[in-house]
């Protein structure tokens, strides 16, 4: 099979696209830029572009498939040579979803927590050595790509993601893969540029569980409001199974469940993970794991990348980083670390770096976000602003947003760095929330560097 991709480089396509090398295609792509990992990952398989740029030479008859990225733009040349020379042309999750057909589909979708559920299933999957393929949204510990498809599992776990199919395929990615089994974790609006009110933004999670196959299985959670409706109002022939908190209490730093009148120690701690876990215990039940198994495998799972992940620490400062950026997740994420540290003082990082959180009109959502931390801090740059094409936002709208009093805004990161290295760290515990990189700053190091501080 000889498979095309264009905008190759993002975080999804690139593992796509070296799934399918090894298991035997032929694979080319392009991009207008690609940046690391994706970069260094597709030159050692051997798939890196020799050029950056569009060159519609590369669409031949002789291609099986073309694959397009949410990247590309409605009038990519490479596109536009395909369907003139009628190339099959799919999305990236029409084209998981083509390869899981004849496989059980296990869709994760929700507005947060989604890839901390689908890394639980497939740690409990693999510690049983049961056979699966997969789609995650992080780089998880022991896998070596984020997407996995073979001829033989019988069963494709994939993290549902809520954002836009392709520049020609505007449904969100989740609608296209038909689940047998779904879960929604929770419903908190986010992509207002898509989704402009949040009762539009709640209809694409209605029309996701109506799209689940007959006589298939919701899990849902049903501490939250939206989706609990969503869940009590599920057609007659779906299995409806709700979960929430499962009971648990914290000795010695360490979040313990209580199950069957055993203390069983995790890894993982917060509210939202526990929740999560208790979603991810309920598939994987379904997937023919009981409950004591689960139990087992749980206990050695130690997050996804950038959930709650743990940097760098000392016996007294503890520094994190967390993918979190909209209200709910901050909330959230503040909230376990305070739980998780009682005696310690937080300071908490946010950057405000999507469309939505850089949006006039959506920063009032923040309100009171970032009260559960002792220092709260938030940082947006012009630049990305300017790259979004968004109107400009003033320190001063931030800080009322926000409404929190002792609230830091910050525009220079070297600033930001320079104030959070002059601290006393003893008996902080430092947690940096972005879904990009507060402008340059290598987290890893930077945590290093303060446990290392006196």
């Amino acid at each position: 099979m000889r498979v095309h991709f264009i905008a190759i480089g993002g975080s999804a396509m690139h593992n796509l696209a070296i799934a399918l090398v090894r298991e035997g295609y032929h694979v080319t792509g392009s991009d207008d830029e690609i940046f690391e990992p994706s970069r260094s990952r597709l030159k050692n398989h051997d798939i890196l572009p020799e050029a950056e740029g569009w060159y519609p030479e590369k669409i031949t008859n002789d291609l099986d498939a073309v694959i397009l990225g949410m990247h590309a733009k409605k009038d990519n040349p490479e596109m536009l040579k395909a369907q003139e020379l009628g190339v099959k042309i799919f999305s990236y999750p029409e084209y998981l979803y083509e390869q899981s057909k004849n496989k059980k589909r296990v869709v994760i979708g929700g507005s947060h927590g989604k890839t901390t559920i689908t890394s639980m299933i497939l740690h409990v999957l693999n510690y049983f050595h049961k056979p699966n393929d997969y789609m995650v949204g992080a780089q998880l510990e022991g896998f070596d790509v984020m997407v996995k498809m073979t001829e033989d599992a019988p069963v494709m776990i994939l993290e549902g993601d809520e954002y836009l199919t392709s520049p020609i395929d505007l449904r969100p990615k989740f609608h296209v893969y038909q689940p047998d089994i779904a879960l929604i974790s929770g419903i908190a609006w986010d992509h207002i540029n898509v989704f402009p009110t949040f009762d539009n933004y709640v209809e694409q999670f209605r029309i996701f569980a109506d799209l689940i196959t007959k006589n298939g299985t919701l899990v849902y959670c049903e501490e939250d409001e939206d989706v609990n409706k969503i869940g009590k109002n599920a057609r007659e022939d779906i299995k409806a199974l709700p979960y929430s908190i499962p009971e648990h209490i914290i000795e010695d730093g360490i979040t313990q469940v209580l199950f069957n009148g055993k203390k069983i120690p995790l890894k993982v701690f917060g509210e939202h993970n526990l929740m999560n876990m208790n979603g991810a215990r309920l598939i994987c039940i379904e997937l023919g794991v009981s409950n004591e198994q689960f139990f087992v495998a749980i206990q050695s799972f130690a997050g996804a990348s950038k959930r709650l992940e743990l940097v760098a620490q000392n016996e007294h400062t503890t520094v994190f980083k967390d993918f979190a950026h909209s209200p709910s997740k901050l909330i959230a994420t503040t909230d376990a670390v305070k739980k998780q540290f009682k005696g310690r003082h937080l300071v908490a990082c946010i950057e405000l770096h999507t469309y939505s959180s850089l949006s006039k009109e959506f920063l009032s959502h923040y309100k009171g976000c970032l009260d559960n931390a002792d220092t709260a801090i938030v940082y947006f740059s012009q630049h990305a602003l300017q790259l979004k094409k968004l109107p400009p936002i003033t320190e001063e709208q931030v800080k009322e947003a926000f409404a929190n009093p002792g609230l830091k805004v910050y525009t220079d990161s070297k600033k930001m760095q320079a104030d959070l290295l002059s601290l006393n760290w003893k008996d902080k515990n430092l947690l940096m929330m972005s879904s990009g990189n507060f402008d340059g700053i290598e987290i890893n190091d930077f945590g290093k560097i303060i446990v290392n501080s006196k």
